[in-house]
C-alpha cells in the first residue's frame, strides 16, 4: 500500500498527521493507497502561498513560462508507464488505453500549448489602444476521477502559461497521478507557491478553496450538482469560473448512413473507460425501420467487450472506479428494465469471473423512451440506450431533449446533410461521420453541461483578463 501522507504547498512537501482517505483498486476493491483528508486551514495555507507567488510569476516572461512547461513535458514522458498503471488501478481503464489516453493525452495537450503559445496574441493593437491579456490571478482547480491527470493538465498548463498561480484539489477517488504531477513540477524551475496540491473531501478543502477571497478564478470538472455549488460560490464573490460537467450525448444515424460503421463507432465511444466519460455517446438514435437491426449490431459489438483485469493487456473493458459508481449504474439498469425498456444484452448480474471489484456488464437497451430516466440521466457506466425516431425533426428534438449539451454525433452518406443536422444540435461539439478529436478546437458544453471552454487558445482565454491601454 502506498502511504502518501503529504501535501505540496509553497514549493515543498508538507507532512500530514491527520486523518487519511483510502484509495481502492477498481478491479479488486482492495486499498492500494492512503492520502490526506486535509482540512480547511491547510487549504488556506495553500491559497495564501499561491497569492504570495502571483506577483512575481505574473510578471515573468513567456519564455520563462515555456521553459517550465517544457520541463513538465519531459517529466510526463519519463513517467508514462507509471502514470498509466496507477490510473488503470484506480479508475479501471485497460492498460493499453491508459497508456494512450490517461498518460498520452496529457503529453499531447502539454505539447499543444508549447506549439501555440509563441504565436498567441497576449498584446495586440486596436486603433489607439493596446489590448493586453493578463493573468486572472490565483486559480482554484477541482478535478474529477475519471481522467484525473488529463483534467489536471487541461487546467494547470494553460493557467501557468497565462501567468496564474494554482491550487489543485484532485479527486480523492483517483489522486495518485496528482502526486506524480506535483513531483514533476517540484523538479522544474517553477518558483515556490506557483503550484500547490491539497487532497481531501469536497465539503472540507473543496469548500475552503471555492470560497477563499484570494481565489480569483475557479476551474471545475465534475458533476452538474457540484458545478452548481461552485458557480454559486463564485457568484457571491464575483470570481471568474469555468465548468465542464455532465453529458447525455446522442448519436443520430440517418437511414442512408453505413449503419454497421456508425454503431461500431458509437459502441466504442460509449464503452470508453467503461462509460466513465462525460462525452460518451450513450443514446443511439436510429430510424424506426432500422431499430431491430441496430439492436442486433449493438449486441454483437457489446458482447465482444467482456470485462477483465485492466492490467491485462488483452482486456478491453475494465471495472468502474468505485463501489458507489458501480451501484449507481446497476440501479439505472434495474430502473430501465422496470420502465419497460428491452434488455438486448448485459444487465445487472455480476460478470462471470469478475465477482470482486467494481465490474458491470456492457449493457444495451432497445425501445427506450426519450423521456425515460435512461434517456435523460447521465449513467456514467457501460450502458447504451437505443431510441427509435420517425422523422429527422423528431431525431433532433430527441437529441436536444435533455438538460445537457456536451457532445453528439451525426452519421449520413451525405456530408452536407450531416452537417445541417449537426448544426441543429444544442451541444458544444459534434462528431460528423466519425471525425477525429481535435485538441486545438474548443471543448465544453451548453446548458447543464458547462460554462467556458478548454483546449487550445480557447482554454488559455479562460485564465486571462482583458485590459486596454488608451494611448496618445
Amino acid at each position: 500500500m502506498n502511504s502518501l501522507n503529504r501535501l505540496y504547498i509553497d514549493g515543498q512537501w508538507v507532512t500530514w498527521e491527520g486523518d487519511s482517505i483510502p484509495v481502492h483498486e477498481a478491479a479488486t476493491g482492495e486499498v492500494i493507497a492512503q492520502v490526506p483528508a486535509a482540512d480547511a486551514a491547510t487549504m488556506q495555507q495553500a491559497v495564501e502561498a499561491a497569492e504570495r507567488a502571483f506577483g512575481l510569476w505574473s510578471l515573468t516572461s513567456l519564455d520563462d513560462r515555456l521553459a517550465v512547461i517544457r520541463q513538465l513535458l519531459a517529466g510526463l514522458k519519463a513517467r508514462t508507464d507509471e502514470i498509466a498503471e496507477c490510473i488503470s488501478r484506480e479508475v479501471g481503464m485497460p492498460i493499453k488505453l491508459s497508456r494512450a489516453i490517461q498518460a498520452g493525452t496529457p503529453i499531447a495537450v502539454t505539447q499543444s500549448y508549447l506549439d501555440l503559445l509563441p504565436g498567441y496574441p497576449f498584446v495586440e493593437r486596436v486603433g489607439n489602444s493596446e489590448v493586453q491579456r493578463v493573468p486572472v490571478g490565483v486559480v482554484g482547480c477541482i478535478t474529477p476521477w475519471n481522467y484525473p491527470l488529463h483534467q489536471a493538465i487541461l487546467k494547470v498548463v494553460p493557467a501557468l502559461a497565462a501567468g496564474c498561480t494554482v491550487v489543485l484539489k484532485p479527486s480523492e477517488i483517483a489522486p495518485q497521478s496528482a502526486y506524480i504531477l506535483a513531483e514533476i513540477l517540484d523538479e522544474t524551475d517553477l518558483p515556490s507557491g506557483v503550484f500547490n496540491m491539497v487532497t481531501g473531501f469536497g465539503h472540507d478543502v473543496g469548500e475552503a478553496l471555492i470560497r477563499h477571497p484570494a481565489v480569483n478564478m475557479l476551474s471545475f470538472t465534475g458533476s452538474t450538482r457540484t458545478g452548481g455549488v461552485v458557480a454559486a460560490a463564485a457568484a457571491e464573490d464575483f470570481k471568474r469560473y469555468a465548468l465542464e460537467m455532465g453529458g447525455k450525448s446522442a448519436a443520430i444515424v440517418l437511414p442512408d448512413a453505413d449503419l454497421a460503421t456508425a454503431i461500431k463507432h458509437t459502441a466504442n465511444n460509449c464503452l470508453l473507460n467503461s462509460g466513465q466519460t462525460c462525452t460518451a455517446l450513450t443514446r443511439l438514435l436510429v430510424h424506426t425501420s432500422q431499430h431491430d437491426e441496430a439492436c442486433a449490431l449493438a449486441k454483437a459489438a457489446f458482447d465482444k467487450m467482456t470485462p477483465g483485469n485492466p492490467l491485462d493487456p488483452d482486456t478491453r473493458l475494465g471495472p468502474l472506479a468505485s463501489a458507489e459508481q458501480r451501484d449507481r449504474v446497476l440501479a439505472h439498469i434495474r430502473a430501465a428494465e422496470a420502465e419497460g425498456a428491452t434488455l438486448i444484452t448485459g444487465g445487472a448480474a455480476a460478470p462471470e469471473g469478475c465477482e470482486q471489484g467494481y465490474f458491470v456488464r456492457a449493457t444495451v437497451f432497445g425501445n427506450v423512451k426519450p423521456d425515460g430516466a435512461l434517456a435523460q440521466e447521465e449513467v456514467f457506466g457501460p450502458v447504451l440506450a437505443i431510441i427509435p425516431w420517425q422523422t429527422e425533426d423528431e431525431a433532433v428534438r430527441i437529441a436536444n431533449g435533455t438538460l445537457y449539451g456536451l457532445s453528439g454525433a451525426v452519421w449520413s452518406a451525405d456530408l452536407s446533410k450531416a452537417k445541417a443536422i449537426a448544426g441543429q444540435l444544442r451541444t458544444g461539439q459534434v462528431t460528423v461521420n466519425g471525425g477525429v478529436f481535435n485538441p486545438l478546437a474548443p471543448f465544453g458544453g451548453f446548458r447543464h453541461s458547462g460554462v467556458g471552454r478548454e483546449f487550445g487558445a480557447y482554454g488559455l482565454d479562460e485564465f486571462l483578463e482583458l485590459r486596454s491601454l488608451q494611448l496618445p
